[in-house]
């Protein structure tokens, strides 16, 4: 462990000192992006790793982020690219841009582009539900990185939005009943309600109180505002960690914090063929794709190494 560590912490120092960020050539109007390469062949970690040996190895990775350039901005969510160049062990992704987009049409151009958008539905939606109607002002909203709603919280990044809003599609049908743990803006449960129309149900559940009107009065703005209306889009005070048997079982759940362990109440509220779509961990956290399967036994799949608020108390959340 200490020899492959050292050659590992001398790999990665070089690759510090030779990493460089370019321009990409001809970039599209109002938008620019930028890459950070690493030559491939100077780390060559052991080939089986012991838990110890890939802890260290993220740690490592999360180490190199400030060779960021500090024109860009990188979403907390995803672990950038060039990291998985580094750690090629570790699947850890994520978008480089500046914030110089200024419209929806322009960031729902820029997901297509870069892969995080794959179907016409999930396109369509995260269009209709503006994003701009659910960042806080003073904050650039339509940039691919997180942003602050208060409380400790925040909205996740567009990619991460249509990455869930992907990998739940097949279960956001029309007539079918999703469940966001931790609703935040609402912006997510806005797209959800968009999806199962209004013969489903999309609830959202937030422990925060404020931020539950927030949410509604973000989503009053939006073109979901009828869905709220008419009753097929609700908004929950409560803790998240318990979900919402009220209107269980649900198709779908997207919870949008990590928790330590995949809570026992969601997999009891999801439906036998529903999906669930929770990060999972502590320090380093994995996407985690949770399937019902119709006779009830469960299979989890891991999408990707993700960075998220811990999903917790009020009180532990606010003291933060």
């Amino acid at each position: 462990m200490a020899t492959a560590s050292k050659e590992m912490i001398r790999g990665l120092t070089t690759a510090a000192v030779t990493a460089s960020i370019n321009p990409c050539p001809s970039p599209p109007p109002q938008r620019s992006t930028c890459s950070i390469r690493i030559r491939r062949q100077i780390v060559s970690p052991p080939l089986a790793l012991s838990s110890r040996q890939r802890q260290f190895l993220r740690l490592i990775s999360y180490s190199l982020l400030p060779l960021a350039s500090s024109s860009t901005a990188c979403s907390s969510e995803k672990v950038p690219n060039p990291l998985q160049v580094v750690c090629p062990l570790l699947r850890m992704e994520g978008l480089w841009t500046v914030s110089s987009i200024e419209k929806n049409k322009g960031l729902i151009e820029h997901l297509l582009q870069y892969g995080s958008l794959k179907s016409n539905k999930v396109a369509e939606v995260m269009e209709t539900i503006d994003r701009g109607l659910f960042v806080p002002d003073g904050n650039p909203p339509y940039s691919d990185s997180p942003m602050p709603i208060g409380y400790n919280a925040t909205i996740s990044a567009p990619h991460m939005h249509a990455t869930c809003l992907e990998l739940l599609k097949d279960h956001l049908k029309p007539g079918m009943r999703a469940l966001d743990v931790g609703s935040g803006s609402g912006c997510l449960t806005a797209c959800f309600a968009m999806m199962v129309g209004p013969d489903g149900h999309a609830a959202g559940v937030e422990h925060i109180p404020e931020l539950v009107a927030v949410s509604i009065e973000n989503i009053n703005r939006s073109a979901a505002a009828p869905l709220l209306d008419g009753g097929s889009l609700s908004l929950h005070v409560s803790d998240g960690r318990l979900g919402w048997p009220e209107l269980a079982p649900y198709d779908a759940i997207h919870v949008g914090a990590a928790a330590s362990e995949i809570p026992t109440a969601l997999l009891d509220q999801l439906k036998p063929g529903g999906r669930m779509v929770i990060p999972v961990g502590n320090i380093f956290q994995d996407l985690k794709v949770v399937d019902k399967n119709l006779n009830g036994s469960i299979t989890i799949q891991t999408n990707t190494s993700v960075r998220y608020v811990p999903l917790t108390s009020r009180a532990a959340q606010l003291q933060e």
